[in-house]
């Protein structure tokens, strides 16, 4: 998303938030000066990736006893 200086100064709140979910890009005069971002977004996506890895009839004790045994 791309917002002006401007309206970032009237809705800092907002884009606050949003911020946690997506990258927000401020530009002055039509160009982009600053970017505002959620720092732990690599984990974020991280986590996001790895929902859906185990099988759904598999629980986490079993999938920990497989990895085990795999040692």
């Amino acid at each position: 998303m791309s917002i002006t200086a401007t309206e970032l100064k009237q809705n800092l709140s907002k884009y606050l938030l949003m911020a946690e979910r997506e990258d927000v890009f401020i530009t002055r005069n039509g160009k982009v000066v600053a970017k505002l971002t959620n720092p732990y977004q690599d984990r974020v996506d991280m986590a996001k990736s790895l929902f859906g890895i185990l099988p759904d009839d598999m629980t986490i004790e079993q999938a920990h006893r497989e990895r085990l045994d795999r040692v």
